[in-house]
């Protein structure tokens, strides 16, 4: 995808009851659902159903890829490589992830950055879990006094949050998601 990309990191694979809220939440976000798998979806979310006034366009809908990924979900391969060796990581967790759920952007235009969080706070709202959100240089003192911050990892590249966190994030001026 060519926006920027989230992670939730999930201590065990979600159960069933927690699938079928996910996608309920799915559907009930998107003005276009296609489920591609259990837990893969791919999705376009008009902007103001997450809160964010997109002026471009009427009903301007955003292009999303939200999907499980782990053991027995799809994306097995990738999930471990990218969860392969992250000590500091799993030290602030206080977990090794079992899964994960990315959500990543279609498009790269500030109101996909906004979407893209408030988009994953929803999610979280439903799956739990932890953000992880890659930073871009000078962010973590930027990042590090909001609500909802576990831990700034990895030389200060990653922070570790709740959909609190997340919430907070877009509200402050500096707020800008890697691509």
């Amino acid at each position: 995808m060519p926006g920027p990309t989230l992670v939730i990191e999930l201590a065990e694979p979600p159960s069933p009851a927690t699938l079928r809220g996910f996608r309920a939440l799915m559907a009930g976000l998107s003005s276009s659902f296609t489920e591609v798998r259990p837990g893969s979806f791919d999705v376009n979310v008009p902007a103001e159903r997450l809160g964010v006034e997109d002026r471009r366009e009427e009903d301007w809908h955003r292009p999303f890829l939200v999907y499980l990924m782990g053991p027995g979900a799809g994306d097995e391969s990738i999930f471990e490589a990218e969860h392969a060796d992250e000590p500091e990581v799993e030290a602030v967790l206080g977990f090794r992830p079992t899964h994960a759920v990315n959500v990543s952007a279609g498009c790269n235009h500030e109101i996909d950055h906004l979407a893209t969080a408030l988009l994953t706070a929803a999610v979280m709202d439903v799956i739990g879990g932890v953000a992880n959100a890659e930073l871009l240089e000078g962010q973590a003192s930027v990042v590090a006094g909001l609500p909802g911050v576990l831990g700034i990892v990895d030389d200060d590249s990653m922070a570790l949050g709740t959909a609190e966190f997340l919430r907070a994030w877009v509200r402050h001026p500096a707020f800008r998601l890697v691509k």
